[in-house]
């Protein structure tokens, strides 16, 4: 996966030249070191205020997560299926393209991601940032938490808890279109004839976390 690191401060200027030298000296076979220098320079651009989105991957039951954050809160949870160089690609473009892979504001979700796959986490206590998505879907995403874990509840029932009982479809597009999924329980929204319907994550991967919480 590509790191989107775009900046107008010259390394050196920030005192990163050592790690950037060492970096480059680095060769394939030291996957560790280089792991360890590249959280350094992102620690000294998150330091300087030049870390806009923060990113790493997170193993789960259905492949690799891509997981973002940013000062305000998780940014994005993107699953394998939509490419993740894509995704930092669409956030660079949205957000910042000072963008750096690093633990830095992403310890703390992947660790609840890791509780909740093991089946010791009920609810996630994280800050969102929803500035992806429109005020409508941001007060849809904001009803979500109140469903309670291993319930279902259907997408009349959120339009209604939403404030708009009349646009189910509307509720159904914010559900399929959420960029925290799992953070944000959209899978926990169902068709009023208990079908699952639609997921960024794909039906299978809906079922099994619907799944993962009745067990």
């Amino acid at each position: 996966m590509n790191t989107i690191h775009t900046t107008t401060t010259d390394e050196s200027d920030r005192g990163d030249g050592a790690v950037v030298a060492a970096l480059r000296a680095l060769g394939p076979d030291d996957a560790q070191q280089v792991a360890l220098l590249a959280e350094r320079l992102a620690g000294r651009a998150d330091d300087d205020d030049l870390l806009d989105v923060a990113y790493r991957t997170v193993d789960s039951p259905f492949g690799p997560l891509l997981v973002a954050a940013t000062p305000r809160g998780v940014l994005r949870v993107a699953f394998e299926r939509e490419d993740h160089d894509r995704v930092l690609t669409a956030l660079a473009q949205a957000v910042s393209p000072r963008i750096l892979r690093t633990g830095r504001r992403t310890d703390d979700v992947a660790r609840q991601l890791d509780e909740y796959f093991a089946g010791t986490r009920r609810s996630f206590g994280l800050a969102v940032d929803l500035r992806l998505v429109t005020p409508f879907r941001q007060a849809v995403l904001s009803r979500l938490p109140l469903i309670p874990y291993g319930s279902t509840a259907s997408y009349a029932t959120v339009a209604e808890l939403a404030g708009r009982p009349s646009a189910v479809r509307a509720v159904g597009s914010a559900c399929s279109h959420n960029p925290v999924p799992l953070v944000v329980p959209c899978h926990r929204v169902v068709r009023s004839d208990g079908s699952i319907g639609r997921y960024l994550g794909g039906t299978e991967a809906k079922a099994t976390l619907l799944a993962l919480e009745a067990a």
